[in-house]
């Protein structure tokens, strides 16, 4: 372990990703420079958990005084909830490179780029320097969907950017409204995330500043009824970069309401968790309704990942410790099996060269070790016992009846709708009558296969035993819990009468 281990792993893609920008290199030499950047920042992030000792505060902080005048420094640091979203990232970056190979250098060199941003965005400390990394990682995926995506790739594009930079100015509105209370409560100028939370904000002008937030981090995830930009994006795009706004910037939305809305706004943030966490349950159920009209399964992924998107929002709403967890534990459940889907969605797609559900059929018989990972992730994705997704998912339902018995109700009964669309989508792609586009359809290359298995195999780990996933991250959710309790308890109750007495309990 060395100093400065969170910017090593911030700025080693983040430069080398504009050396082959501007290098004159070719096509595999890209791909391979960029696969040896994402395994260093692995093999980086494996020494983060190894060190990781679990206290409920930041770790591996590093600290260095940007404009001293306004109080805004170089501020990193990781605790057990931006830990996760940090390893999911590292992990499943390097597949990328593995499995795409036909990319142009700008293509490799972006997603560096977007690797080093979003792991930017996840270590800061300081507002100003999430709000710069925030803004960054909307830069490579700009040109990654622009220039290499689909037919319609100009509207989704042109879609997504309205859509972020909206949500960007009311976030940059609202952090300099929370820069302006601290100092006028102390007298000192301060953009530090940890010091938001000494504010006690109430009123019409806080909840105000809370919607900022909010709007913006629902649109990164997305919530109803800002979602409308996903589909398109997420099928226009290629299915690279597909993953990496499904498997880590969606999550990184989620992120940023845990580290900075619910300590910043405690007191608003329990006034509105119910309508947040109905916009959860919206989310979910009309996000599954939609994915079962779907005759594109990639366009169908992208509702699926919607839909469950909404109920790790559920957990993060229901404002106790285990729906808190469940939604950490959830937000690499999914990476893990919606994100990897995506690469698989992409597999298919460059070697059938369609994405209709109807034209393929039989791929079980010709591909087993393809339709056998592709079971595994589609299965996590559901739920199953002895899968990541059944943990998280569970300790989420869990909370969410212990907050508002029909949030947990309609959330459990929303879950059935994704569990009917991925099987009936498995059932027509992998078991019916072999057609055309799935005759020459090839297996799993060996170095494909070794690509997944790590994935796969964790898969199975963190639902088989999630003792020691949920060791380092619950001292920090219990943190953030009795962070927002104290005064968030009258509020919530106010506005949410079926409320259970056990939670009132837990929170004092």
């Amino acid at each position: 372990m060395f100093a400065h281990l969170l910017s090593v792993m911030i700025f080693l893609p983040i430069v080398a990703g504009l050396i082959l920008l501007f290098a004159p290199l070719g096509r595999t030499t890209a791909r391979v420079a960029g696969f040896g950047v994402s395994l260093a920042v692995l093999v980086l992030s494996f020494d983060v958990y190894a060190g990781f000792t679990a206290t409920g505060k930041l770790e591996f902080v590093e600290y260095i005084p940007w404009i001293p005048s306004l109080g805004i420094a170089y501020h990193l640091g990781i605790d057990g909830i931006s830990l996760f979203i940090l390893m999911a990232s590292a992990v499943l970056l390097p597949l990328v490179f593995v499995l795409f190979g036909t990319r142009s250098k700008g293509y490799y060199a972006n997603l560096l780029l977007v690797e080093g941003a979003m792991l930017g965005a996840i270590c800061a400390a300081d507002l100003v320097l999430f709000y710069v990394f925030w803004e960054v990682m909307l830069l490579p995926v700009f040109f990654m969907l622009g220039l290499y995506g689909g037919p319609n790739k100009l509207p989704a594009t042109l879609k997504i950017t309205l859509y972020t930079i909206a949500g960007s100015l009311l976030m940059l509105a609202s952090l300099v409204y929370l820069a302006v209370q601290y100092h006028t409560l102390t007298g000192e100028w301060s953009f530090s995330i940890e010091k938001m939370g000494l504010l006690n904000l109430s009123g019409q002008a806080a909840a105000v500043a809370l919607f900022g937030f909010m709007i913006a981090f629902a649109i990164k995830i997305p919530l109803f009824p800002f979602h409308t930009w996903l589909p398109d994006a997420y099928t226009e795009a290629p299915s690279a970069t597909t993953f990496v706004l499904s498997a880590i910037m969606a999550k990184i939305g989620v992120y940023g309401v845990i580290r900075v809305v619910m300590p910043a706004f405690e007191m608003e943030f329990a006034r509105y968790a119910l309508l947040f966490a109905y916009a959860g349950v919206i989310s979910m159920m009309y996000c599954g309704l939609a994915a079962i009209a779907q005759k594109d399964y990639k366009r169908m992924l992208a509702f699926s990942s919607a839909s469950h998107m909404g109920i790790i929002a559920v957990g993060v709403f229901s404002m106790n410790v285990q729906a808190l967890t469940g939604t950490i534990y959830q937000i690499v459940a999914h990476a893990t099996s919606t994100g990897v889907l995506f690469l698989f969605a992409g597999i298919l797609e460059e070697r059938t060269r369609t994405r209709a559900i109807n034209d393929l059929g039989g791929l079980a018989s010709k591909a087993p070790v393809f339709a056998l990972f592709f079971a595994i992730a589609m299965l996590a994705s559901v739920g199953l016992p002895g899968t990541s997704g059944f943990i998280g998912e569970f300790l989420i339902i869990l909370g969410a009846l212990k907050f508002n018995v029909w949030i947990g109700v309609f959330t459990g009964l929303s879950l059935i709708i994704g569990v009917c669309y991925m099987l009936w989508m498995f059932q027509r792609v992998f078991f019916e009558k072999s057609k055309a586009a799935s005759e020459s359809f090839k297996d799993l290359s060996l170095v494909e296969g070794l690509a997944f298995v790590p994935v796969m195999l964790l898969i199975l780990i963190m639902g088989i035993y999630p003792h020691p996933f949920l060791r380092k991250i619950e001292p920090s959710t219990a943190q953030y819990i009795a962070a927002v309790a104290p005064s968030g308890v009258t509020q919530t109750v106010a506005v949410s009468p079926a409320l259970p007495a056990e939670l009132t309990t837990e929170k004092n």
